[in-house]
């Protein structure tokens, strides 16, 4: 038995963008990318997970290797118009970070592979149940790591791994 970990891979998929365009997984080959899942009405931590997002998108938004993808779980109100006027809003570059939303039980069941916690319960505050993480998928499309999308420390650490990420493909 050898030492290799093996990490998660991330299947194929395929939602529409705040550009009103089709984004699957082949949108991401040869790229690093970072991934959440959040909805634009909700009350409590995706405003601070965007926010945090945020701070990772400015460092490396010149990069050509890295991407961001945000899935919508609330896809009956967050429209690709919605999101296009949030991303609007956000000062961010459409081609760099995608808004998606799509079919419900897709988007649900692409948030089971990456380990990340979305659906409905209207007991929830703003009527949704989902985890805080931001996900780093490498360039073979596999998760290389989790970070608390609402802690600082956290994401910090998120933009520290993605140059050592980086180097593994130099």
């Amino acid at each position: 038995m050898g030492n290799d970990t093996i990490y998660p891979t991330i299947p194929a998929f395929s939602f529409i963008s705040q550009d009103s365009l089709i984004i699957t997984e082949k949108t991401f080959d040869n790229k690093i990318y970072i991934a959440d899942f959040i909805f634009l009405s909700c009350p409590t931590i995706c405003p601070k997970m965007t926010s945090e997002l945020k701070k990772v998108y400015e460092i490396y938004k010149s990069n050509p290797d890295i991407l961001f993808i945000s899935h919508t779980i609330d896809p009956e109100r967050d429209t690709p118009e919605r999101l296009y006027d949030y991303t609007n809003a956000l000062k961010i570059d459409s081609k760099k970070w995608f808004f998606v939303t799509g079919n419900k039980d897709n988007i649900y069941a692409v948030a089971e592979n990456y380990f990340a916690t979305a659906y409905s319960d209207s007991t929830a505050p703003g009527g949704f149940v989902h985890s805080g993480g931001l996900l780093l998928i490498d360039k073979d499309k596999h998760i290389r790591g989790v970070y608390d999308g609402t802690d600082h420390s956290a994401v910090k650490k998120l933009i520290k791994d993605i140059p050592i990420l980086l180097n593994e493909y130099e």
